[in-house]
Protein backbone atom coordinates (compact mmCIF):
# COMPACT_ATOMS: atom_id res chain seq x y z
CA UNK A 1 0.00 0.00 0.00
CA UNK A 2 2.84 2.42 -1.03
CA UNK A 3 2.43 4.79 -3.65
CA UNK A 4 5.04 7.62 -5.25
CA UNK A 5 3.79 10.97 -5.09
CA UNK A 6 4.96 11.30 -8.56
CA UNK A 7 2.89 7.71 -9.72
CA UNK A 8 -0.50 9.58 -8.01
CA UNK A 9 -0.44 12.87 -9.52
CA UNK A 10 -1.07 10.86 -12.39
CA UNK A 11 -4.15 10.44 -11.38
CA UNK A 12 -4.82 13.87 -10.82
CA UNK A 13 -8.45 15.23 -11.12
CA UNK A 14 -9.13 10.91 -11.93
CA UNK A 15 -10.92 8.38 -10.36
CA UNK A 16 -8.14 6.44 -8.59
CA UNK A 17 -9.77 3.04 -7.73
CA UNK A 18 -8.23 0.70 -4.96
CA UNK A 19 -8.89 -3.20 -4.67
CA UNK A 20 -6.28 -4.68 -2.42
CA UNK A 21 -5.90 -7.38 -0.17
CA UNK A 22 -3.11 -6.39 2.08
CA UNK A 23 -1.41 -8.70 4.85
CA UNK A 24 -0.49 -6.84 8.36
CA UNK A 25 1.54 -9.58 10.55
CA UNK A 26 3.14 -7.56 12.31
CA UNK A 27 -0.13 -6.11 14.14
CA UNK A 28 0.16 -8.55 16.70
CA UNK A 29 3.69 -7.69 17.61
CA UNK A 30 2.05 -3.81 17.98
CA UNK A 31 -1.11 -5.14 20.58
CA UNK A 32 -0.98 -7.71 22.65
CA UNK A 33 -4.52 -8.15 22.58
CA UNK A 34 -4.61 -9.24 19.00
CA UNK A 35 -3.54 -12.73 18.37
CA UNK A 36 -3.82 -12.86 14.81
CA UNK A 37 -5.27 -10.71 11.40
CA UNK A 38 -7.06 -11.64 8.28
CA UNK A 39 -5.82 -10.22 5.37
CA UNK A 40 -7.37 -7.15 4.96
CA UNK A 41 -9.26 -6.03 2.03
CA UNK A 42 -9.48 -2.15 1.10
CA UNK A 43 -11.95 -0.63 -1.33
CA UNK A 44 -12.43 2.30 -2.66
CA UNK A 45 -10.74 5.58 -4.30
CA UNK A 46 -8.60 8.39 -3.97
CA UNK A 47 -9.30 11.62 -4.77
CA UNK A 48 -5.92 13.58 -5.78
CA UNK A 49 -5.50 17.27 -6.37
CA UNK A 50 -2.14 19.21 -6.03
CA UNK A 51 -2.44 20.08 -2.54
CA UNK A 52 -3.72 16.48 -0.92
CA UNK A 53 -5.01 13.32 -1.69
CA UNK A 54 -7.85 12.28 0.19
CA UNK A 55 -8.05 8.00 0.67
CA UNK A 56 -12.19 7.46 1.16
CA UNK A 57 -11.52 3.52 2.30
CA UNK A 58 -13.74 0.57 2.83
CA UNK A 59 -11.50 -1.76 5.19
CA UNK A 60 -12.44 -5.26 5.97
CA UNK A 61 -10.41 -7.71 8.02
CA UNK A 62 -11.10 -10.09 11.02
CA UNK A 63 -9.26 -9.93 14.34
CA UNK A 64 -8.79 -12.82 16.49
CA UNK A 65 -8.60 -11.93 20.13
CA UNK A 66 -9.02 -13.87 23.39
CA UNK A 67 -12.29 -14.82 24.97
CA UNK A 68 -12.57 -12.58 28.42
CA UNK A 69 -13.68 -15.86 30.26
CA UNK A 70 -11.48 -18.63 29.31
CA UNK A 71 -8.88 -16.84 26.74
CA UNK A 72 -9.89 -19.12 23.74
CA UNK A 73 -9.61 -17.52 20.19
CA UNK A 74 -12.16 -15.60 18.99
CA UNK A 75 -12.99 -13.97 15.65
CA UNK A 76 -14.03 -10.65 15.84
CA UNK A 77 -14.88 -9.29 11.94
CA UNK A 78 -14.26 -5.65 11.28
CA UNK A 79 -15.90 -3.40 8.43
CA UNK A 80 -15.57 0.05 8.65
CA UNK A 81 -15.43 3.19 6.24
CA UNK A 82 -12.46 5.82 7.05
CA UNK A 83 -11.42 8.83 5.16
CA UNK A 84 -7.60 9.84 5.46
CA UNK A 85 -6.19 13.16 3.78
CA UNK A 86 -2.47 13.99 2.80
CA UNK A 87 -1.09 17.09 2.80
CA UNK A 88 1.40 17.45 -0.08
CA UNK A 89 2.82 20.20 1.30
CA UNK A 90 2.80 21.67 4.76
CA UNK A 91 2.63 25.37 4.45
CA UNK A 92 -1.29 24.21 3.66
CA UNK A 93 -1.53 23.53 7.02
CA UNK A 94 -3.51 26.39 8.90
CA UNK A 95 -2.89 27.77 12.30
CA UNK A 96 -5.61 25.70 14.45
CA UNK A 97 -3.91 22.67 13.03
CA UNK A 98 -5.76 19.90 11.01
CA UNK A 99 -8.18 17.50 11.45
CA UNK A 100 -7.26 14.09 12.82
CA UNK A 101 -7.43 12.24 9.62
CA UNK A 102 -4.98 14.83 8.02
CA UNK A 103 -1.66 13.31 7.73
CA UNK A 104 1.61 14.70 6.56
CA UNK A 105 4.00 12.94 4.09
CA UNK A 106 7.57 12.13 5.13
CA UNK A 107 9.05 12.13 2.21
CA UNK A 108 8.04 11.30 -1.65
CA UNK A 109 5.94 7.84 -0.76
CA UNK A 110 2.53 7.88 0.92
CA UNK A 111 2.32 4.24 3.13
CA UNK A 112 -1.33 3.16 4.46
CA UNK A 113 -0.19 0.52 6.21
CA UNK A 114 1.08 1.87 9.82
CA UNK A 115 -2.42 4.27 9.31
CA UNK A 116 -4.81 0.86 8.48
CA UNK A 117 -2.51 -0.61 11.39
CA UNK A 118 -3.76 2.30 13.74
CA UNK A 119 -7.14 1.81 12.75
CA UNK A 120 -7.66 -1.78 13.37
CA UNK A 121 -5.65 -1.34 16.55
CA UNK A 122 -8.34 0.85 17.48
CA UNK A 123 -11.67 -0.99 16.77
CA UNK A 124 -10.20 -3.76 19.96
CA UNK A 125 -12.90 -3.90 22.15
CA UNK A 126 -12.53 -4.46 25.55
CA UNK A 127 -14.03 -7.58 26.05
CA UNK A 128 -15.08 -10.64 23.84
CA UNK A 129 -16.68 -13.46 24.82
CA UNK A 130 -16.50 -16.77 22.97
CA UNK A 131 -20.20 -18.64 22.07
CA UNK A 132 -18.72 -21.87 21.83
CA UNK A 133 -17.14 -21.67 25.36
CA UNK A 134 -20.13 -20.80 26.85
CA UNK A 135 -22.14 -23.33 25.46
CA UNK A 136 -19.33 -26.03 26.65
CA UNK A 137 -21.06 -28.05 30.19
CA UNK A 138 -18.79 -26.79 32.85
CA UNK A 139 -17.95 -23.06 31.69
CA UNK A 140 -20.45 -21.28 33.79
CA UNK A 141 -19.89 -23.36 37.50
CA UNK A 142 -16.84 -24.70 39.62
CA UNK A 143 -16.69 -26.35 43.12
CA UNK A 144 -19.06 -24.58 45.32
CA UNK A 145 -20.40 -21.76 42.55
CA UNK A 146 -22.71 -21.65 39.29
CA UNK A 147 -24.23 -18.76 37.39
CA UNK A 148 -28.01 -18.77 37.58
CA UNK A 149 -30.68 -17.08 35.35
CA UNK A 150 -32.62 -14.78 36.91
CA UNK A 151 -35.73 -17.12 36.77
CA UNK A 152 -33.45 -19.81 38.66
CA UNK A 153 -32.26 -16.97 40.81
CA UNK A 154 -35.81 -15.97 41.47
CA UNK A 155 -37.09 -19.51 42.33
CA UNK A 156 -34.15 -19.61 45.05
CA UNK A 157 -34.94 -16.79 46.74
CA UNK A 158 -38.86 -18.03 47.09
CA UNK A 159 -37.80 -21.03 48.46
CA UNK A 160 -35.61 -19.40 51.21
CA UNK A 161 -38.44 -17.45 51.98
CA UNK A 162 -40.67 -20.68 52.34
CA UNK A 163 -38.09 -22.68 54.46
CA UNK A 164 -37.12 -19.58 56.86
CA UNK A 165 -38.96 -20.31 60.54
CA UNK A 166 -42.41 -19.05 61.62
CA UNK A 167 -42.55 -16.42 63.87
CA UNK A 168 -43.17 -17.76 67.30
CA UNK A 169 -47.30 -16.46 68.34
CA UNK A 170 -45.67 -15.28 71.56
CA UNK A 171 -43.31 -12.91 69.44
CA UNK A 172 -45.72 -11.89 66.64
CA UNK A 173 -46.37 -8.34 68.70
CA UNK A 174 -42.78 -7.73 68.83
CA UNK A 175 -42.30 -8.65 65.35
CA UNK A 176 -45.40 -5.94 64.23
CA UNK A 177 -43.60 -3.32 66.50
CA UNK A 178 -40.08 -3.75 64.65
CA UNK A 179 -41.97 -3.47 60.98
CA UNK A 180 -43.67 -0.25 61.79
CA UNK A 181 -40.10 1.02 63.25
CA UNK A 182 -39.17 0.29 59.76
CA UNK A 183 -41.93 2.21 58.06
CA UNK A 184 -41.60 5.33 59.91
Amino acid sequence: MKWSIIQLQKFRNEAFQINETIELKKLPERDSEIRDVSPVKLTGRADISSAKITFHLHIEATLTLPCARTLVDVPYPVSLDTTETFLLNSSYVTEEGFEDETHLIEGDVINLEPIIEEILILQVPLQVFSDKAMEEEGMLNGKGWEVLSEEELEREREQEQEEQPKTDPRLADLAKFFDEKKNT
